[in-house]
């Protein structure tokens, strides 16, 4: 059974939901902490759950803060460590520690509109469909391999919020069957991690 950090920013939705799945058994992993950048709705799901919980307020320089709050995730000696809606990026050398087992949500259908913004660049761009992807993270920013994706219409009187209401169904299905994919077996990430991707882009 994986044992999973998760990092959250916010509510906490998309975590929560992995959480049940965990516990239901549907996942065979288990979510051994919940770490964050600042007191959050995420938090307290996993304070309820008798989940331990740390928090790393951001100060810069971020290089030393992603340092220190890399240091956390290691203490715990996770298999997998799950970044749920957390909205700060990780400096380059904090992700090395831990790739290419560090996973993202994104909600587009990467590469098209990475960053903060996916489901409001999406509707500003007036497309008819975005989509939802599961990505090991790199240094960039949404740039890492594409473990599944999946593609979410984009309805004409969609809102931001609805439309990522619907997206973030989608991220929660993709998450929790490539976790379980990789803890069968059927995902090996060492195929996936960064200089597997650059020696293949090279050959």
């Amino acid at each position: 059974m994986l044992r999973l950090v998760v990092l959250v920013s916010g509510s906490g939705t998309n975590f929560a939901d992995l959480l049940q799945r965990t516990n239901a058994g549907s996942v065979p992993a288990e979510i051994i902490a919940v770490g964050a950048d600042r007191a959050c709705g995420g938090l307290e799901v996993a304070a309820a759950a008798g989940i331990p919980t740390f928090v790393e307020p951001f100060v810069a320089p971020r290089e030393e803060w992603s340092a220190r709050i890399a240091d956390r995730i290691h203490a715990f000696e996770p298999d997998l460590v799950v970044l749920s809606g957390f909205m700060r990026l990780l400096s380059a050398s904090a992700v090395s520690r831990f790739e290419p087992a560090i996973l993202n949500t994104h909600p587009a259908h990467l590469p098209e509109f990475p960053g903060a913004q996916g489901v409001r660049d999406a509707l500003a761009a007036g497309v008819a469909q975005t989509g939802a992807s599961v990505i090991i993270v790199d240094s960039g920013i949404d740039t890492g391999p594409i473990l599944a994706q999946q593609r979410v219409p984009v309805l004409p009187d969609d809102t931001q919020d609805s439309l990522h209401d619907r997206i973030k169904l989608v991220e929660r299905d993709l998450l929790a069957s490539v976790i379980t994919h990789i803890a069968d077996g059927t995902i090996d990430l060492a195929d996936h991690g960064l200089e597997h991707r650059l020696d293949r882009t090279d050959s």
